[in-house]
């Protein structure tokens, strides 16, 4: 696991599927892309049952789709995306627990330390090891403290900041499946909140492939609240 958190840092672009239950929202279903430097998504986001939306993050702007269609855009600048919990901002048009760079939430469980592995499995035509274990936020600042190397350390700081994002009671439990490759395929993420349970998967579908993220066309955007 330390090795798919430290190759999840080189990756510089992901195609991802989002499926699951979120506290106080519901069934959530996306398919994003995203670029890593710099950070960029464009996903179609479905919350409550409600029809997919599109947004996308561009140089520091949010854009959300007026219609599927995407012909009509509202603009909401600074909108941030994929830092740290601190730095985020959706304006409301993203669950919290989808702010955040997937890459980033799949190391979380290198703050575990009750580690097992369940067995191999196949995810979406590709053979994994499955892992499971129980992340709290004090083993993940004890982890922190403890890591070593500048890199090691870092990537557990972060972590726990999107362990905070996540706003679940203090015990996370994660499944990571990892490729023969040393590449998260895929990971679960279980836990309680005052809001209700949270179930959510994110499986990576492409890994590294030329991607392109473009904000919508000028005479398609207007300014939010306008």
């Amino acid at each position: 696991m330390a090795e798919a958190a430290a190759r999840a840092e080189g990756v510089e672009s992901v195609r991802y599927r989002v499926a699951g239950e979120l506290p106080e929202t519901g069934r959530v279903e996306a398919d994003a892309v995203m670029r890593s430097e710099p950070a960029a998504v464009s996903m179609k986001v479905s919350t409550g049952g409600k029809g997919a939306v599109p947004v996308r993050f561009v140089d520091d702007v949010m854009y959300v789709g007026k219609a599927a269609d995407g012909k009509k855009w509202l603009r909401a600048d600074a909108g941030v995306w994929g830092g740290l919990t601190v730095d985020n901002n959706s304006y409301g048009a993203l669950p919290r627990q989808l702010e955040s760079s997937p890459l980033v939430q799949s190391t979380l469980l290198t703050g575990a330390k009750d580690v097992r592995e369940v067995g191999s499995e196949t995810v979406d035509g590709t053979r994994t090891t499955h892992y499971r274990g129980t992340v709290t936020f004090d083993g993940l600042r004890a982890a922190g403290k403890a890591a070593q190397g500048e890199a090691a350390r870092e990537r557990l700081t972060a972590s726990l900041d999107q362990f905070m994002g996540l706003r679940v009671s203090d015990t996370l439990t994660m499944d990571l499946w990892i490729d023969g490759d040393d590449h998260a395929k895929r990971f679960r993420w279980q836990a309680q909140s005052d809001g209700g349970p949270l179930d959510l998967t994110i499986t990576f579908l492409d890994i590294d492939r030329p991607v392109t993220i473009e904000a919508p066309p000028a005479d398609a955007q207007e300014e939010l609240g306008s």
